[in-house]
């Protein structure tokens, strides 16, 4: 899983050197990513984030309710 938010991210931003995937709980990520990439992952209303968090969610499986992503600054 942390690989595959890697990869999406840094196929997403400018700085790709600067994303961060830090697993806390099975399940739990947190994203780091460069303050002028921000608006890059989040996109247009939370749209980008979103579907990166359902694509983890598909992912993850049917037996795996909670998968979450957040970004930190």
């Amino acid at each position: 899983m942390k690989n595959l938010i890697e990869y999406i991210v840094k196929n997403l931003v400018d700085k790709p050197e600067s994303v961060q995937v830090i697993e806390k709980a099975f399940g739990e990520f947190q994203l780091i990513v460069s303050p002028s990439d921000l608006g890059r992952v989040i996109g247009k209303k939370g749209r980008i984030i979103n579907s990166i968090r359902t694509i983890l969610a598909a992912a993850a499986g049917p037996g795996i309710n909670n998968v979450s992503l957040e970004i930190l600054e």
